[in-house]
């Protein structure tokens, strides 16, 4: 039974709902960071959105959100931006909001002034404005507020209140049972009791030129005029008879945007003509609508169930996505004769163009279409099975033999086109009627995606793994010679080539170049090659369309150049759409012009239109939303907005948020600031909000930012000034503190410097001193020596004297020892008076004790009184070992003094050694040297 449906299926023809839509910006809980229902919207002077969120309010500035708890952590029901406060109310709470120098907002509330007067359980679903007051509804009562006075009052039906609303200057308000009520007076005043206006509850009031236009929840729309209700027919009266209807707005055009419960949401035209139908398949976040607000630049907020989505109903794009996967990836499309074809990895669809009818699938063309072309009244689409001639929603094949890339015209003969296939070339002829494979080139067989033919029959094909191609083809068109590849430009991914303005030109990453015909070389062509700068380039992708323009891809925009009406320069066009948001094929990018100004761009998932005249890109007002400082590892502090700040030294590290408020979904806004005193140069364009500084040193800086979108110059700044105080070691104070001390140093240093000299000076004057001293007491050492010398030689001269007289004397006893000696043998034994005195004589003058006395003296006077010394040293030693000391002192032998002590040697001997024994001598110690030494 499944095989049979399947096969009944493939016998079917394949239908696609396409209705193109506006562009929807898809803002998750997870995105925004707040709860999952949104119950009311609203927007400020400054084009910021506020939302009523089940965790507080929610403040969404075009860049950031930042989320508000609600004052008694309940559910923000309602919010309403009247002047530059905003009105929000929950539960058995309502008060305002307002800025503080910080940017940030602060509750005041005003409830709190009336707590007696509140019911219990009280939830406020609905605020706005009436001249002086402000509307606080709840479903028990309405609370009036007097913004001038600050009085209450107070309307309190007893069956409640449904719902409040406001127009035609008037305030109504929907009691169950009772019917519709206008205030009057601060009264309630009854309207009309008929059954729709007490048994039906209404959504929403709007006033027309008779009267009131009521949206009902089950009936659809009324009028009311003069009592009398009528019904008000759309294209929507049976969806709307389920009674899923929960919220409506009247949009600036006076058309409607009607929310379900279920069934997403409705946008009627001012007459009930459906505009579009978008449910959560077509690319809603969820299919309950809760709330609706058209902001100023009419772009329309819904809150969800389950996110916030915004609907760009003015942008001059609109967008088809299967969401089935039945469609694919679009590589081209082609209208041709009213009929839009679109070829897709899935196979070839088609539709009526100008309607909503589905995508019909083209039986036959299952696979991957790789391009469309019309040529000659025929449509030939390139497959990958092959060529097919498309005619009247069929597909007829005239070549099987390889897949086909593209089509290329041959100058001059109408009746031949070239295909390029998956291995080579091939020619097509038409014969007759019908067009037919012809043959292949031969001698070239490599894939032919991108190639283009010049006037010289010579044909440039480029392959993305080995270069571009050159050789020439003969004038049949059945063989090409003189095949090279060439060395310049360079093979790139994604590369490709295309004839434009009778010109060949070749894309990849090095740029955009453009052959020469002459030399038959390519060249870089600067002004095309600008839109691959600064890091922009993905896809070398050219597209040529029947309007002269040339399209080319780049990272963030797409660009579209046209031939100038006057000079061959190519003027350069922009359209702000990143790649990220069109999710075109890199490589296969596509479009085909449908109309004087509206093209077709494929992506992955369907296809996009833009209205070229109604691409009109505004300069919307830049405007600084934060700054915050923080010290090193320390906490942001936030900081006032609008006054110039003052920060201390170590708060010098700075974040400054700034925003445009654009909610186009195909709008890319980039900034570009400088920090004058820091920064000498403008930023790069970036689309970054946020410019954080480090470690500033002290000094004044004054930050200033602009905006752009796409070409447009910008022309509003956004400024901050502040300063960066220096740190108390760098103050005037402390400089004047560090002048005194430098003086206090300077007197201290030049005191010292001069005390330093001055005894230093006095050092080199006592030096001086000393050396003088010195060199006098070397002189008078000199002296002393000079002395010493003629003392020793005065010592010297004085023992020669006294050795001298030594010798003399021991020479005249010796003389007159022998004259006695003499004399004794003369006389014999006579006794002969004469010759014993004469011996008495001589006697007298050998007497030991005169020779001694004068040698003693002499000795004294020559040696400094030794004996004295030797007499200390020694107490026991007699007058005659000292006489003995003395000969020896002056180092005569024991021969020599023998006659001086008128002894025998060999008494001397033993004098000597006696000698030694009271001078207790060691053995080996000489008794001589030791009295020398002494």
């Amino acid at each position: 039974m499944k095989i049979k449906f399947a096969l009944i299926w493939l016998l079917f023809p394949v239908f696609l709902l396409a209705q193109e839509l506006a562009p929807i910006v898809k803002y998750s809980p997870a995105t925004y960071g707040a709860g999952n229902q949104n119950w009311m919207i609203s927007q400020d002077a400054q084009r910021f959105m506020f939302f009523a969120n089940n965790d507080g309010l929610l403040e969404f500035n075009g860049s950031a959100w930042t989320l508000y708890p609600s004052p008694n952590e309940t559910i923000i029901r309602s919010v309403q931006v009247v002047g530059d406060r905003i009105y929000t109310g929950c539960y058995m709470e309502f008060g305002y909001w307002t800025r503080d120098a910080n940017n940030h907002l602060k509750y005041h509330s005003l409830s709190a002034k009336i707590k007696s007067k509140i019911e219990d359980d009280e939830q406020f679903w609905n605020i706005f404005p009436y001249e002086q007051w402000m509307i606080f509804q709840s479903l028990d009562q309405i609370h009036i507020y007097d913004t001038k006075t600050g009085q209450f009052s107070v309307i309190a039906p007893r069956s409640g209140i449904l719902k409040s609303f406001q127009a035609n200057g008037s305030i109504y308000y929907q009691v169950p049972g009772e019917g519709l009520f206008e205030i009057e007076n601060g009264k309630g005043k009854l309207v009309s009791n008929q059954p729709m206006a007490a048994n039906s509850k209404i959504i929403a009031i709007f006033a027309t030129d008779e009267g009131l236009l009521l949206q009902t929840m089950q009936h659809g729309f009324y009028t009311l005029i003069n009592g009398v209700f009528s019904p008000f027919v759309t294209d929507v009266d049976a969806q709307m008879a389920t009674g899923s209807v929960y919220s409506c707005q009247q949009l600036s055009d006076k058309g409607f945007a009607i929310g379900t419960i279920s069934d997403g949401i409705f946008i009627l035209t001012a007459n009930g003509k459906l505009r579009y139908h978008i449910t959560q398949d077509k690319g809603l976040s969820n299919n309950t609508v809760l709330s609706i607000f058209e902001d100023v630049d009419q772009n329309l907020w819904i809150g969800l169930d389950n996110g916030i989505n915004c609907i760009n109903l003015q942008s001059p794009i609109r967008t088809y996505s299967d969401k089935t996967g039945s469609l694919g990836t679009v590589y081209t499309s082609l209208l041709h004769n009213g009929k839009l074809y679109v070829g897709t990895n899935q196979g070839l669809f088609c539709k009526t163009y100008y309607t909503n009818e589905p995508l019909q699938f083209i039986a036959g063309t299952k696979g991957q279409v790789w391009s469309l072309f019309e040529y000659e009244g025929s449509v030939f689409c390139g497959h990958n099975s092959g060529t097919f001639v498309i005619e009247n929603n069929t597909a007829t094949p005239i070549f099987s033999a390889s897949g086909t890339w593209g089509f290329v015209k041959i100058p001059g003969k109408p009746d031949l086109l070239l295909q390029g296939n998956y291995y080579g070339i091939s020619v097509l002829q038409k014969v007759g009627n019908q067009w037919k494979f012809r043959n292949k080139l031969a001698k070239f067989d490599y894939s032919a995606k991108h190639f283009e033919i010049s006037s010289a029959r010579d044909i440039y094909v480029s392959h993305e793994y080995k270069g571009v191609f050159r050789f020439h083809v003969d004038e049949n068109f059945a063989t090409c010679s003189a095949l090279t590849t060439l060395d310049t430009p360079r093979k790139g991914k994604n590369a490709s080539l295309i004839k434009f303005a009778k010109k060949i030109y070749y894309a990849s990453k090095d740029g955009i170049f453009v052959l020469d015909d002459a030399s038959k070389t390519f060249r870089r062509d600067k002004t095309l090659s600008a839109v691959f700068e600064k890091d922009e380039y993905t896809s070398g992708k050219l597209v040529a369309d029947s309007s002269n323009k040339l399209w080319v891809f780049s990272k963030n925009y797409i660009h579209y150049f046209t031939l100038s009406k006057i000079g061959s320069a190519l003027k350069k066009n922009t359209i702000p759409i990143p790649l990220s948001l069109t999710g075109s094929m890199l490589g296969y990018e596509n479009v085909t012009r449908l109309s004087n100004s509206i093209f077709l761009i494929g992506t992955t998932d369907g296809y996009y239109t833009i209205n070229l005249n109604d691409l009109r890109l505004k300069n919307n007002g830049v405007s600084i939303t934060g700054v915050t400082i923080n010290k090193l590892d320390e906490k942001l502090i936030s900081c006032p907005v609008k006054q110039a700040g003052e920060f201390s030294s170590d708060e010098n590290n700075i974040i400054l948020n700034f925003t445009v408020p654009e909610y186009n979904k195909y709008i890319y806004t980039e900034y570009q600031y400088i920090l004058e005193g820091f920064q000498e140069e403008w930023s790069n364009w970036s689309a970054r909000t946020t410019a954080n500084f480090k470690n500033l040193p002290p000094g004044d800086y004054t930050f200033k930012v602009r905006a752009k979108i796409a070409n447009s110059n910008p022309k509003n700044f956004a400024t901050y000034s502040f300063t960066i105080a220096k740190p108390w070691y760098a103050t005037y104070l402390a400089l004047f503190i560090y002048l005194i001390l430098l003086v206090l140093l300077a007197l201290y240093v030049n005191k010292t410097y001069k005390e330093y000299y001055r005894k230093k000076e006095q050092k080199l004057i006592e030096e001086n001193n000393l050396l003088l001293e010195i060199k006098e007491l070397e002189n008078e050492h000199q002296l002393m020596k000079l002395k010493n010398e003629q003392l020793s030689s005065d010592v010297d001269s004085k023992n020669r004297e006294l050795a001298a007289s030594t010798m003399s004397l021991m020479k005249k006893n010796e003389l007159l020892a022998l004259i006695k000696d003499d004399l004794k043998r003369t006389s014999g034994n006579n006794d002969d008076k004469n010759i014993k005195s004469v011996i008495n004589t001589i006697d007298e003058n050998i007497s030991e004790d005169n020779s001694w006395a004068i040698f003693k003296e002499a000795f004294n006077n020559a040696d400094n009184d030794f004996l004295k010394i030797v007499k200390q040293a020694h107490p026991s030693l007699t007058p005659n070992d000292l006489r003995l000391c003395a000969y020896l002192r002056l180092n005569l032998s024991s021969k020599e003094i023998a006659p001086l002590l008128n002894i025998s040697v060999r008494s001397v001997e033993v004098k000597r050694y006696r000698l030694r024994k009271k001078m207790d001598l060691p053995h080996e110690t000489s008794v001589v040297e030791y009295i020398l030494s002494i």
